[in-house]
């Protein structure tokens, strides 16, 4: 099967489409027929080396933790799901022809494969902080960085739980940041006094999907560390919140839900720009240089 791999850390020059030996379904797992894969900041930053000293590669690695597909073998212990099943979740190596999934959901009728190829990262992480952070109806939600797609998530799964939300983005994406029913605003200095104007009524918790060192500023907003958590600043500790980058241990129940709410007319995902697999380098870069809306995503066959 086609798959991309690299043999170094480096640039996008470093990705090549190889043929490999597909790979099977160990137990409690499946493999699908990929047919789309979601491009995330982690890929590129594993590939460029950034995170080797918590998240070391061995060589060739390959690329890609989520994907979406057909599933063509059922590993043993696996209940629920048969050959045919059209399913997305999370993986390794999932930029490939063929993948093994180790927690998925069915995908729901009349959703895009495209789509269901990039949900399972966002929904899982916007889930999981979501989660952190406690969030209550009735309650505000600032979010710095939230046109991207964990925060296209976030959104729309703190507004079904009835909270107010404020996202920061720059001024191009106000309007999709209005349509996922958060209220705009901008990232420049002043952000504070900015959302003490959208909501005098205060700020509950805060999300840091962006890493542009604001980590002090949304403590300050908040006026309690332990409901600010980040996804992309590892000092955030350093202020008293939260940094969170490991994935829950029941994934598959984020992604059955966001599925459900598809399925309701109440949750989409913006797909910004698709790329064939031989595009990888070209995908990773776009993905790098950080103005994406909602998401990117190869595919496959």
């Amino acid at each position: 099967m086609k798959a991309v791999k690299f043999n170094e850390y480096g640039g996008t020059d470093v990705l090549r489409v190889v043929e490999v030996e597909a790979p099977h379904a160990g137990p409690g797992q499946v493999r699908i027929a990929v047919r789309a894969a979601g491009v995330n900041p982690i890929d590129w930053k594993l590939r460029a080396g950034y995170v080797r000293d918590f998240m070391p590669l061995t060589f060739p690695a390959g690329v890609g933790s989520e994907a979406a597909g057909i599933v063509d073998e059922i590993g043993d212990g696996v209940s629920g799901v048969a050959i045919g099943d059209a399913v997305f979740g999370y993986g390794q190596n999932t930029v490939a022809e063929q993948a093994v999934l180790r927690a998925w959901a069915r995908i729901p009728e009349n959703m895009p494969i495209e789509m269901a190829g990039g949900l399972a990262v966002i929904v899982e992480t916007a889930t999981r902080i979501l989660d952190h952070v406690n969030l209550k109806a009735g309650e505000t939600l600032l979010i710095a960085g939230a046109a991207g797609g964990v925060g296209t998530a976030a959104i729309q799964l703190a507004r079904h739980c009835g909270a107010l939300v404020i996202g920061t983005a720059s001024e191009p994406k106000h309007d999709y940041i209005r349509e996922l029913g958060a209220i705009p605003t901008t990232y420049e200095p002043g952000l504070a006094a900015r959302v003490r104007e959208l909501a005098p009524q205060g700020v509950d918790a805060a999300l840091d999907l962006a890493g542009a060192g604001v980590i002090p500023e949304l403590v300050e907003i908040v006026g309690d560390p332990a409901r600010v958590v980040s996804i992309s600043d590892v000092t955030a500790p350093q202020h008293g919140a939260t940094f969170s980058g490991r994935s829950a241990d029941h994934p598959e129940d984020a992604f059955a839900e966001a599925a459900r709410l598809y399925g309701e007319g109440a949750f989409h995902l913006r797909i910004e720009r698709t790329f064939p697999i031989e595009q990888i380098a070209l995908a990773q870069e776009v993905s790098a240089a950080g103005r994406v809306t909602g998401k990117l995503v190869i595919t496959v066959g």
